[in-house]
């Protein structure tokens, strides 16, 4: 990555913002002359569809941008150049009855790329052509590669060596890692375009939920997928080779989509093993010195994986006092922390740790959430206080040594997904440190749970992993349920309450 990036956002272009747009613009295409939408024509698009604008933001200055019109279908299928599929520069062929949301441009400022950003805006695309019920989204790739292989090969061999991966080209292979499917090559595409020797591939990305029968599209995200991490407790050289396997499990459950990875307690502890020659109390505060180091790198892996990740826990100094705290790096680029509220005996007898004093639900783009560390999870009125305030899924990173201490988190983990009416996501470490003093064993199961009734699983487990095997979990939760749940339930135990007799509340702190 070559720029360091605190916030990234995704919104609709404003006018305001057309001379960052032409900047990054500018540096996108700097092998073509006079490269950039003048205001004018920013204006018009905005005028005609200001939906279909989008941009990214990193720190507040645009760094990529989609622009896209409505086209019939019949247009599109005349296979025309840019020129004439743009009315020539005028916009004038965009019709908002149309069937097809045709992407006039897609960059990415090259100081930003490597984030995965241009993903946010194809995704975005994707979103954008499901909520107004079009057909499909077409674009005509550049393939800026293939002049270094035009001597030897035809455009149509060119392609097909890309989508066996044999060569690389920096855009068509970005368009086929996105589900986009080939059409048909264009010839005198884009003038002036030397790099692909003027030549285009008509790319198409079908909406399977395109009805030809409009009808209103719920447009707010229901289901939403989590990807928990069973991490197996292994030797670790040092802090690159933890990120390392950290990123890998990051990555896989990227790849599948997931909305958050989910990482247990403790997890970093593999390298407190170089401490083992210290005292227990010394050693857990040389490991704290990792804590800022790994909510940085972890902001990082949430950019760049578009991922919401829970970084489980870890040692955490503050003002002199031992904390076990955990970081929750939104794919916006911010992060939270959480503190483990409730400290076990074993914690505070060895390391003389302290229990924080902030309990909050966090806001995500999925909805209101709690992280609660283990031992937390089997006091109830943490969690209820947490329901009040409308959280929907409840994580709990957790590290236990023996199936006894397993087996008290599995079981409040169950009841609190019951008595709150809402997701409980549990994720453990796995394995044995032979070499590292008071976390040498470990037992776990990872698992999500359910509110018990009719459009749940009957057992209240959404699914749970191999006990003691490292492994993910990847699984969809779906909050409409809980919805439901909430107003027609056959069991409504939130609002069965009887708070005239009862209730729990805050205390306030001096």
């Amino acid at each position: 990555m070559q720029t360091k990036i605190k916030k990234v956002e995704l919104r609709n272009l404003q006018i305001e913002d057309y001379k960052e747009l032409k900047k990054s613009m500018k540096k996108a295409y700097p092998e073509i002359e006079d490269s950039y939408w003048r205001e004018s024509d920013i204006e018009k698009l905005l005028g005609l569809f200001p939906d279909g604008q989008l941009v990214i933001l990193a720190d507040g200055k645009v760094v990529g941008a989609a622009l896209s019109l409505i086209l019939d279908e019949v247009l599109v299928d005349k296979n025309p150049n840019y020129a004439k599929i743009t009315g020539n520069y005028t916009f004038s062929t965009h019709n908002p009855a149309g069937e097809i949301l045709y992407g006039i441009d897609v960059f990415i400022n090259p100081d930003y790329r490597g984030l995965r950003l241009g993903r946010r805006l194809y995704d975005a695309r994707k979103e954008l052509c499901e909520k107004l019920n079009l057909k499909a989204i077409v674009f005509a790739g550049r393939i800026p590669n293939y002049s270094k292989h035009a001597n030897e090969l035809s455009p149509k061999k060119y392609i097909d060596k890309v989508k066996r991966k044999e060569l690389h080209d920096p855009v068509l292979s970005f368009q086929l890692s996105n589900d986009f499917h080939v059409m048909r090559i264009m010839k005198n595409y884009l003038e002036g375009d030397a790099d692909s020797k003027e030549f285009a591939v008509l790319l198409e990305w079908n909406n399977i939920y395109y009805d030809e029968s409009p009808q209103l599209i719920n447009t707010q995200k229901s289901v939403i997928r989590l990807g928990l991490i069973q991490w197996q407790m292994r030797p670790l050289a040092n802090l690159d080779a933890l990120f390392e396997q950290a990123e890998f499990f990051i990555d896989a459950v990227s790849g599948y989509k997931s909305d958050f990875a989910v990482f247990p307690e403790l997890f970093i502890a593999p390298l407190m093993a170089d401490y083992n020659h210290l005292s227990e109390p010394d050693a857990i505060r040389e490991l704290a010195k990792y804590a800022d180091p790994i909510r940085k790198k972890f902001q990082e892996f949430a950019i760049s994986y578009n991922i919401n990740i829970i970084s489980g826990s870890m040692p955490y100094l503050e003002n002199g006092t031992l904390y076990n705290v955990g970081f929750l790096c939104k794919r916006d680029g911010t992060s939270e922390m959480y503190y483990k509220i409730h400290i076990t005996p074993n914690e505070v007898l060895h390391w003389g740790m302290k229990g924080g004093s902030q309990i909050k639900t966090f806001d995500t783009d999925c909805g209101k959430i709690g992280i609660m560390i283990c031992y937390d999870i089997e006091f109830p009125e943490l969690s209820r206080l947490l329901a009040d305030e409308e959280m929907n899924i409840l994580f709990v990173p957790f590290l236990t040594d023996t199936q006894s201490g397993y087996t008290r988190v599995r079981h409040c983990s169950q009841a609190r997904a019951i008595e709150n009416e809402c997701y409980v996501a549990i994720a453990g470490c796995v394995g044995n440190l032979p070499k590292v003093n008071n976390m040498d064993i470990q037992y776990a199961q990872t698992a999500v749970f359910t509110p018990s009734d009719f459009a749940f699983p009957s057992t209240g487990i959404k699914a749970e992993t191999t006990p003691n095997t490292e492994m993910t979990l990847i699984v969809d939760v779906d909050l409409d349920l809980l919805k439901e749940l909430h107003e027609h339930g056959s069991a409504r135990i939130l609002k069965d309450r009887r708070t005239d007799l009862y209730e729990i509340k805050r205390v306030n702190k001096a």
